[in-house]
């Protein structure tokens, strides 16, 4: 998609792909917005700080100045208000993208996203089009209101939708896919993520859309398959090249990319392949994503399992500030490892 007005009036964080460079997963999300707000009018942003300053973590730098305020919308700090106002402007035909400045704060719009928002359509209301987007994740000793993952929040809530990329690609298609959807989409960005060099994506020049709904096999594998997402799937990556090189263990890596629905088929062809699983995520331990993983393949691929069922989380404490406590609270590569080179002995 090309800018009518010219590469110069895109803001600096979008204009990286328009020169045909390779983009941090932040600038991917830019770039989303961008386009979206370009193709359809009706699409509008809104929440903290996000037309004059730009968003906290500067997604939005510029596009105050090009959309102006009636589309780039500085709330007061009232996520709850704030998000009942999407609700009310998706009604009227609009697909409002409500930033929640950290994730952690979208607690005081938990009513009005469970029992308004995800169950409209299902009442006769009318669909709600619209994005609830944010980051979340560890690593950045931020403390326990700076640092959560909120998907098994929203997880036991039919209705929504929720996705959380692991790379710049993954993250402009999926949201340009959420923007589009006629329904409520709750979208994670891991911030550890967001400026990390290494994962820099030169994005195709053509309209990029990704289907919700569908896992990514990040590589093949045939002795241990690990189910995970977001900033994990790199820290798996770290592990399974590891063992590769150490033990000659083959890890097949699948990244579910949307949590809410779960692709179960890309889960459970890969365990009817190697026939171990590994679930790891982020979030704390017990409630966590991997024990509904772990029941669907108890249903679905029981017959086809050679050992247990093992899960790598964080663990069931608030995020410490501390550093050391906090590289503790979290998985890392060697604890990953220690998990498929067990389940590898079976």
């Amino acid at each position: 998609m090309t800018n009518a007005d010219g590469i110069q009036d895109w803001p600096e964080q979008v204009r990286g792909t328009r020169t045909r460079k390779p983009v941090t997963l932040l600038e991917a999300i830019a770039e989303a917005l961008w386009e979206e707000m370009l193709r359809e009018e009706g699409v509008f942003l809104l929440g903290e700080d996000i037309g004059v300053y730009g968003g906290a973590f500067k997604v939005t730098r510029g596009f105050l100045d090009h959309f102006g305020k009636d589309r780039v919308v500085d709330t007061p700090i009232s996520e709850a208000g704030f998000t009942g106002l999407a609700a009310g402007a998706a009604h009227m035909g609009l697909r409002p993208v409500v930033e929640m400045q950290f994730m952690d704060f979208i607690s005081p719009a938990y009513d009005i996203i469970t029992n308004y928002i995800a169950t409209s359509e299902y009442r006769g209301s009318g669909p709600q089009p619209l994005v609830i987007r944010g980051p979340v994740g560890g690593g950045n000793r931020g403390g326990p209101f700076h640092s959560q993952n909120v998907e098994m929040a929203f997880f036991h809530t039919p209705g929504l939708k929720i996705v959380y990329p692991s790379t710049p690609r993954d993250a402009k298609g999926l949201l340009k896919a959420a923007i589009r959807h006629d329904g409520p989409v709750i979208f994670e960005e891991h911030k550890g993520l967001y400026r990390a060099p290494h994962l820099r994506e030169l994005l195709p020049e053509e309209d990029l859309v990704i289907p919700m709904g569908k896992a990514r096999t990040v590589q093949e594998g045939t002795d241990v398959t690990v189910v995970t997402y977001g900033l994990m799937v790199h820290r798996t990556l770290e592990a399974a090249h590891a063992l590769a090189a150490d033990q000659g263990v083959s890890v097949e890596i699948i990244d579910l990319r949307t949590l809410l629905p779960l692709d179960d088929e890309a889960i459970v062809e890969s365990v009817k392949k190697t026939g171990k699983l590994l679930v790891v995520h982020e979030d704390t331990r017990t409630g966590g994503i991997a024990g509904e993983i772990a029941m669907r393949v108890n249903e679905q691929a029981f017959e086809w399992l050679d050992g247990p069922i093992l899960r790598v989380t964080a663990i069931d404490a608030p995020v410490p500030y501390a550093g050391a406590l906090e590289d503790y609270f979290l998985p890392g590569v060697r604890d990953i490892e220690e998990a498929v080179r067990y389940l590898a002995k079976y």
